[in-house]
């Protein structure tokens, strides 16, 4: 998904947005926010190679994968950690954009890319909120915990609800089956698998009445 460059990343020096005793600048904390919306701004690239009409934004997907981790009913998990997992995962494509297979990027650069974008993200922020933001993204990224995976699979699931959408919405129904293709075998949490279920089916039922139309 188009991407730009990452700015600089690491290090201390200027334009951090920390004061003495790890108070946040509230100049850094306007900068930071101004970043972030950015997001929506940013277009999902998937949509956008694939011509849909007013394409969803980075910040869209994020807020209905957060809603989504709110209204989980899994009692093993951390509902608050899931939110904000859901908020940061794509935090780094304010400035470096949304990267998609399409682009050729391989996996190892588009982490790096994104792992200088939360530097320079964070960095303008206090102490102990620079090392809370870049954990949750560090631990999405590796999957390091259960309620990684579990966001995870919210953000397939996600983007297959919003393919759903927009076939509706354009009237084409399995016009963008290739999004669905792309999860095949990624989901296992029971809640998840439900809901995709519903989703196949309501979308399976609007595919067959286009097919036969008088049926």
């Amino acid at each position: 998904m188009a991407a730009g460059g990452a700015g600089g990343g690491g290090g201390g020096g200027a334009g951090g947005g920390s004061l003495p005793g790890g108070r946040m600048a509230a100049g850094g904390l306007l900068q930071f926010l101004r970043l972030v919306g950015q997001l929506k701004r940013v277009a999902r690239t998937g949509w956008v190679y694939r011509n849909v009409e007013k394409p969803e934004s980075v910040s869209d997907h994020m807020y209905r994968m957060a809603m989504m981790a709110l209204v989980t009913e899994d009692k093993s998990l951390s509902k608050d950690r899931c939110i904000r997992l859901a908020l940061v995962h794509d935090m780094a494509e304010c400035i470096v954009g949304d990267i998609a297979p399409a682009d050729n990027i391989t996996k190892e650069e588009k982490h790096r890319r994104e792992e200088a974008a939360m530097q320079q993200l964070t960095q303008l922020l206090s102490e102990d909120l620079r090392k809370e933001i870049y954990e949750l993204w560090e631990e999405y990224e590796n999957q390091s915990t259960a309620e990684a995976k579990f966001v995870k699979q919210l953000d397939q699931c996600e983007m297959i609800l919003q393919a759903f959408e927009y076939e509706e919405l354009e009237k084409a129904p399995g016009r963008l089956q290739d999004f669905y293709d792309s999860t095949a075998g990624k989901f296992a949490h029971p809640e998840i698998l439900q809901l995709v279920s519903v989703i196949n089916t309501e979308r399976n039922q609007k595919i067959a009445a286009t097919c036969h139309p008088h049926s």
